[in-house]
C-alpha cells in the first residue's frame, strides 16, 4: 500500500509545548481563579499520564488535593479553568511562540510540496493548535492541514483510538495508507489501535515510555546539520527524516 497521508499529534510532537507552554498556562489560570495550585516540572510529568486538560485537572484534585472542597458546579469550574488556561496559552504563544521541534517545519514543507495529505489528530483544543501553527511556523500554516481533529469532537481521548478513527473517516482514508507521528505511550496506543503505523519522536517527558510496536523511535526528526538518533525500530534514514525515508518506513 502506498503512503497518502501523514497524521500528526501536536503537543510534544510538533513542539515541546508541555513543560514550557501548557504547564505555565495551567498555573496562570489557577492564579487567576485564586487557587493555590502549582504544577512544577516533575509533577506535570506525572500528570501527563492523563490525556485532556479538563481530565488532568480532575485527576489532580482526586490524587493530590483531596482537601479541595468541590463547589456544586464543579464541572463548570473545571471548564472555566480550562478556558482560561487556553487563553493564557495562546497569549504565551503570541509573545514569541514555542519553536517547532527539529525537522518539523522542513518535513511539513517537503510533504506538502510532493502532495502528501496532512492532518492533525490531538486531544488539545483547536485554538491551541491554530495558535501554535500560526505563531511557531508562519501565518496561514493551519491551512496546510486538510483536517484538524482536535479537542472534544470525540468522547474518548487518547489512548483510545477515537480521534484517529474520526480523522480517517472524515478524510476517507484507510489506515494502511497513512503514517502517524506521536511522542508518548498514550499517543502510540491510540494510533496503533486505529491501525496506523507510527513514528515516535521522544522528549524529556516521554523518553522512558513503552513504545513497543512503533515502526521507529527517534530522538527527533533531525536536520541535515543535526542528525537524529534512532532508538528502536526499522529506521534506515540518513540521519534526518525525509518523505522518501518515510515511504521506506511505511513499506516495511
Amino acid at each position: 500500500m502506498s503512503l497518502h497521508a501523514l497524521l500528526f499529534d501536536v503537543d510534544g510532537t510538533l513542539a515541546d509545548t508541555e513543560r514550557d507552554g501548557h504547564r505555565l498556562a495551567f498555573n496562570a489560570a489557577f492564579r487567576e481563579f485564586g487557587l493555590d495550585w502549582e504544577w512544577d516540572i516533575p509533577l506535570y510529568g506525572k500528570l501527563l499520564a492523563i490525556t485532556g486538560g479538563k481530565e488532568r485537572i480532575k485527576h489532580y484534585i482526586e490524587a493530590y488535593r483531596p482537601d479541595f472542597k468541590r463547589p456544586a458546579d464543579f464541572d463548570k469550574l473545571v471548564a472555566e479553568l480550562h478556558k482560561a488556561k487556553t487563553r493564557h496559552y495562546t497569549e504565551l504563544l503570541a509573545k514569541g511562540g514555542l519553536p517547532m521541534r527539529p525537522g518539523v517545519a522542513r518535513l511539513l514543507k517537503e510533504a506538502r510540496d510532493v502532495g502528501l495529505r496532512l492532518a492533525i489528530a490531538t486531544t488539545t483544543t483547536p485554538d491551541n493548535v491554530t495558535a501554535l501553527l500560526e505563531q511557531s511556523l508562519a501565518p496561514a500554516t493551519a491551512s496546510w492541514f486538510e483536517l484538524i481533529a482536535a479537542g472534544d469532537i470525540v468522547p474518548a481521548k487518547k489512548p483510545a483510538p477515537d480521534i484517529y478513527l474520526w480523522a480517517l473517516e472524515k478524510m476517507q482514508l484507510k489506515p494502511e495508507n497513512c503514517l502517524a507521528f506521536e511522542d508518548s505511550g498514550n499517543g502510540l496506543r491510540s494510533s496503533m489501535s486505529a491501525g496506523l503505523k507510527t513514528l515516535v519522536t521522544v522528549n524529556d517527558y516521554t523518553a522512558d515510555h513503552d513504545f513497543a510496536g512503533a515502526s521507529a523511535v527517534l530522538t527527533d526528526l533531525g536536520e541535515p546539520d543535526a542528525p537524529a538518533t534512532a532508538l528502536s525500530g526499522a529506521w534506515s534514514g540518513q540521519g534526518y527524516v525525509t518523505v522518501e525515508s518515510l515511504k521506506a518506513l511505511h513499506r516495511n
